[in-house]
């Protein structure tokens, strides 16, 4: 049995979408969310400033003692991930390999859409694990670079004006490429699913990297053995790097659970 707590850290709060796919699965757990609200989006960053980022909020979470991390942060995934499991010895869960994997099985046509920030776009990552696994799929991405600051100011409704007019400009040209799924290279973007699917259609398969990436993690650490054996319900505490009730207000709606009281801010620099 290992009681400690379970990290997942994101640059805004997209990875609220991983954190309430893990409660879901290992009620027991407790989890320890860090959001780096102050400094998102990574999206448009260097790449050396994205590992910094991630180096920076990775020791904070591994002074908090945590058994495994989930980077609940595409952009962070795929510039830091192999950065920082050189340099913890506690698993270290990425979002891309689980939403790959998942695309493959689903695309019947074999035709797959992908949309991230610019960073994940612009590193082609997705297109090389889903060659790996499935060399026959075709890949279309679109970089989405609004989409975030759409999320973080609560624009995900799919009759904003805005949101939609956004969507429509990005998402045009993979609607004419008769892509089976999509999957959402952001874990902010499923709070845009609606606005998404009102844009491309509804018959297609929308994959959510963090709740793919929550579900393999959850099956990793039960493989290896260290889950907690407690009968309570896991607490979660959220730290985040800029304003509490922004975040907090947009975190309780989002969960459907009011985290009021239960955010603290923290300085990562």
């Amino acid at each position: 049995m290992d009681t400690r707590p379970i990290g997942v850290f994101d640059s805004g709060l997209g990875g609220l979408t991983t954190v309430k796919r893990l409660s879901e699965l290992l009620p027991n757990e407790d989890i320890i969310y860090l959001g780096d609200t102050g400094r998102v989006p990574y999206g448009s960053r260097s790449r050396d400033t994205i590992i910094k980022y991630s180096v920076q909020a990775t020791e904070f979470l591994v002074k908090h003692d945590v058994k495994s991390m989930v980077i609940a942060c595409n952009t962070a995934s795929t510039s830091a991930h192999s950065i920082l499991k050189s340099m913890n010895d506690i698993p270290i869960y990425e979002v891309v390999s689980a939403p790959a994997k998942a695309a493959a099985l689903l695309s019947e046509n074999r035709r797959v859409g992908v949309i991230g920030t610019t960073a994940t776009i612009g590193s082609g990552v997705y297109e090389a694990v889903i060659a790996e696994i499935a060399p026959d799929i075709t890949v279309f991405s679109q970089a989405c670079p609004l989409f975030v600051p759409l999320v973080e100011n609560g624009r995900t409704d799919p009759e904003d004006i805005a949101a939609l007019t956004i969507a429509k400009d990005y998402l045009h040209i993979l609607a004419r490429h008769d892509i089976y799924v999509l999957i959402l290279g952001c874990t902010h973007y499923p709070l845009l699913r609606n606005v998404i699917s009102c844009v491309i259609g509804n018959q297609i398969i929308l994959i959510d990297s963090g709740a793919e990436t929550a579900k393999h993690a959850a099956d990793d650490m039960a493989r290896i053995d260290i889950l907690s054996s407690k009968t309570e319900l896991g607490m979660i505490k959220y730290y985040v790097t800029d304003s509490i009730d922004g975040f907090s207000e947009l975190a309780s709606r989002f969960l459907e659970s009011d985290v009021h009281g239960l955010v603290s801010q923290v300085t990562l620099e």
